[in-house]
């Protein structure tokens, strides 16, 4: 097996930490911004510096690592000390497919939409105002109408999502929702979960 020439490497400082690999390994994922570094054009599109022969990006150090491991290995890792959003956010920079995340972080990865999802779906739906009965006029009326909009939220509410809540809690397995709970929500998306939980238990139960 023939070893690339000394000419083939390529020095990449990323947020003030430099790599240094080959110009054949960029080449492995067509398309994507290191990819092009290996183009003629290269010295005048991106930052380089002739005199330390190094291309500068100033991102996240840490997560280019996993970004140019994937080309030296084929697949693609998440790591566990930084935020799926952020991750995210370097993926789409040096121009990755997040589809390309290994099985073994997918759910990691993940987590934070699946998260917002679960909150997003304990939004309480708006009541439909009772104007249909004429015992209902005047300032009086107004009072009753507002006290029966609260109690049919209330009502309403708490019959649909009453299952869906201790099953989340109750049933690590009863739904994605809950696997996500289970596995570890961010503190703030867990805490929030278990306020609504609390809350909804006190009023109906």
């Amino acid at each position: 097996m023939t070893c690339p020439s000394e000419s083939e490497k390529i020095v990449i400082n990323c947020g003030g930490v430099r790599h240094e690999t080959y110009r054949s390994t960029l080449k492995t994922l067509p398309g994507t911004r290191l990819s092009w570094l290996t183009e003629p054009d290269a010295f005048s599109n991106f930052d380089y510096d002739p005199k330390l022969d190094e291309f500068f990006f100033d991102r996240h150090p840490s997560v280019f690592s996993f970004i140019l491991n994937y080309y030296r290995t084929g697949k693609l890792h998440c790591p566990n000390d930084v935020c799926g959003p952020l991750f995210e956010e370097e993926l789409a920079f040096w121009g990755i497919d997040e589809t390309d995340v290994e099985a073994c972080c997918w759910m990691n990865y993940r987590q934070h939409r699946d998260a917002e999802e679960a909150l997003d779906s304990f939004e309480t739906p708006e009541p439909e105002a009772p104007d249909d009965d004429p015992a209902l006029g005047g300032a009086d009326g107004d009072l009753r109408r507002l006290c029966l909009q609260e109690d049919a939220r209330r009502a309403g509410w708490w019959k649909t999502w009453q299952p869906r809540i201790w099953a989340l809690f109750e049933d690590p397995y009863s739904s994605k929702y809950a696997r996500v709970s289970s596995s570890g929500l961010p503190t703030c998306s867990s805490g929030r979960l278990l306020h609504v939980f609390k809350n909804s238990r006190e009023n109906f139960v």
